[in-house]
């Protein structure tokens, strides 16, 4: 796995800073330096998601990706030991590519729970006094509160935002999650676990108003999963999960009475403030908060794009569309006048989620949502 940075600016082409390879052992890194100017304007893409850049602290804050980011093959029983910087949030020092600190959410990733969505930054007033904060609520199904300083990501809080039965709590002092090894794959067994292999936030991301002090997160509550680890030797080219792709479950808890939920949860108290659920529909569609206290989502099978109060969870106002929509509300102003646009469009991760609710016997759930890809926007009434 190899980032590229680049520092640039308007006046001419980005500049070539440095290549920073991370090889997916325990702790092999390796990177290399070119000559450059950081400024910043520096950034360092992956393939799958954002980047954070604080040039202040110099440290650079983002997830490990998929594909590269998830160990593999998945049950934990082939790879063992930690697996770092799997399932992790790294610093980098963008003046030389190295490897500042880092925190990873969990360790000995088996169920597939890479994170690949950037965290938030946020100055945070948190039990008496105020933390530069690293917020990420995780696929692995935990609402995470992180302290970032120039050179250390601290654990400060952690708790589980829907439904797991991986965890069995979280150690005080390293933020380490305690596993249950009963819902833990591995080879020759078949092991459920729940969430499922989408986890509790998958690809969309969640959203913070600095106005409410809120973080609004498309969750996905009562999915289940799990599989039959098998060994299977490298094929160069295809696929290595250590399980058969038709094996991979996704199933609804018993008595479950929605799927999505869209949650307002205070990050300062780890208390939820509201939340408004989806009876027949998953959740997999980014959230933007804006300064007029708007929540805005899309990510429902119902083709529904909706915008809720920031404070209460009111549903506002709600508009069908051609498909699902994943993609992120952007929020802007031409002439004073206020706008949201929004890409509709549908497949992957969230037609997956999709064809397992369609053809497990749900009533009601929509089994066909048409692929799409048409940009809507809408002007703000005052």
């Amino acid at each position: 796995m190899t980032w590229l940075a680049f520092a640039g600016d308007s006046e001419g082409p980005p500049q070539f800073l440095a290549r920073v390879g991370i090889v997916r052992n325990d702790v092999t890194t390796n990177s290399e330096f070119t000559t450059g100017t950081a400024d910043d304007h520096l950034s360092i893409d992956d393939q799958w998601h954002q980047r954070q850049v604080l040039p202040l602290l110099v440290v650079l804050n983002f997830g490990i990706p998929d594909h590269f980011g998830n160990a593999a093959p998945w049950p934990g029983d082939t790879h063992p030991g930690d697996n770092l910087y799997t399932a992790s949030v790294l610093a980098l020092d963008p003046d030389s590519g190295k490897i500042k600190t880092f925190f990873q959410y969990h360790q000995n990733d088996s169920w597939d729970w890479d994170e690949v969505d950037a965290p938030m930054l946020v100055d945070l007033q948190r039990d008496g006094r105020s933390i530069k904060s690293l917020i990420h609520p995780g696929r692995n199904a935990i609402f995470w509160v992180l302290e970032r300083k120039p050179d250390s990501i601290k654990y400060v809080a952690g708790w589980p935002f829907i439904h797991t039965d991986v965890w069995k709590g979280i150690e005080p002092e390293s933020g380490k999650p305690i596993v249950d090894p009963a819902h833990k794959p591995v080879i020759g067994k078949r092991v459920e676990f729940c969430p499922s292999l989408w986890g509790g936030k998958d690809w969309p991301s969640a959203a913070y108003s600095q106005k409410t002090r809120f973080v609004y997160v498309p969750a996905n509550e009562n999915f289940c999963g799990g599989f039959t680890g098998e060994k299977v030797p490298l094929d160069p080219g295809k696929l290595w999960l250590g399980t058969k792709p038709e094996d991979i479950g996704l199933k609804v808890r018993p008595g479950a009475d929605h799927y999505g939920e869209l949650q307002a949860w205070d990050p300062a108290t780890g208390k939820k403030v509201w939340s408004y659920n989806f009876p027949k529909s998953q959740l997999f569609g980014s959230v933007t908060a804006t300064a007029g206290d708007l929540v805005l989502v899309g990510g429902t099978n119902d083709r529904m794009f909706r915008a809720f109060h920031a404070k209460t969870g009111e549903l506002l106002w709600e508009q069908k569309t051609n498909s699902g929509i994943m993609g992120m509300p952007i929020a802007y102003e031409v002439d004073g006048a206020e706008y949201i646009a929004v890409q509709s469009g549908w497949g992957v991760d969230a037609q997956r989620i999709q064809d397992a609710l369609a053809t497990s016997n749900n009533i009601g759930v929509e089994n066909n949502v048409p692929q799409g890809g048409v940009v809507w926007v809408f002007a703000v009434k005052k």
